[in-house]
């Protein structure tokens, strides 16, 4: 028992870049100034321009951090974290931006919930980018998914309750 608790743990530490920065764009909507929609057709009007740029940012700075710190044990390399920081911060503003377009092209309204693509569409992003430079069992995969899904739930009724967040999913 305490070996898949440690194991959970260093998944979320591991994890935890992506996170932050699925975290960082609604935090966007505070932006004073211009802050323009990508492309209001096909994402709707809360994919921001600062919105993407937040997580990319917040991606980076999270894996500079641990690369300085304690680096992950899932990496191939400590010398890959700049490739690593792209890797989380555009894996998850890419794929939320993926999910979006597929949402639009469904016809489902924008802000609409759609389980479990609104809580995984960040991290299967991220897994796809940082893939080439870690180290992952398919069940290190299956946990890091399921840990993600009741976090996100759990998070973003949290950020709508303190209202940070337009909608709770």
């Amino acid at each position: 028992m305490d070996d898949a608790l440690t194991e959970l743990a260093r998944l979320a530490y591991f994890m935890l870049p992506a996170w932050l920065a699925n975290m960082a764009p609604p935090f966007a909507r505070f932006w004073p100034g211009w802050n323009r929609p990508i492309h209001r057709e096909s994402l709707g009007d809360h994919k921001t321009v600062i919105g993407f740029a937040f997580a990319l940012v917040v991606g980076f700075v999270a894996v500079a951090a641990q690369a300085i710190t304690v680096p992950p044990a899932f990496w191939r390399s400590p010398d890959h974290w700049p490739w690593l920081g792209l890797a989380f911060g555009l894996g998850t503003a890419g794929g939320d931006a993926v999910k979006s377009l597929v949402k639009r092209r469904l016809h489902r309204p924008p802000g609409a919930s759609w389980i479990p693509f609104d809580q995984l569409d960040f991290v299967a992003g991220s897994l796809l980018l940082a893939a080439p430079l870690v180290r992952l069992s398919p069940w290190n995969v299956i946990a890091i998914l399921a840990m993600t899904f009741v976090a996100d739930l759990l998070v973003n009724r949290l950020a709508f309750k303190l209202r940070i967040k337009r909608t709770p999913w």
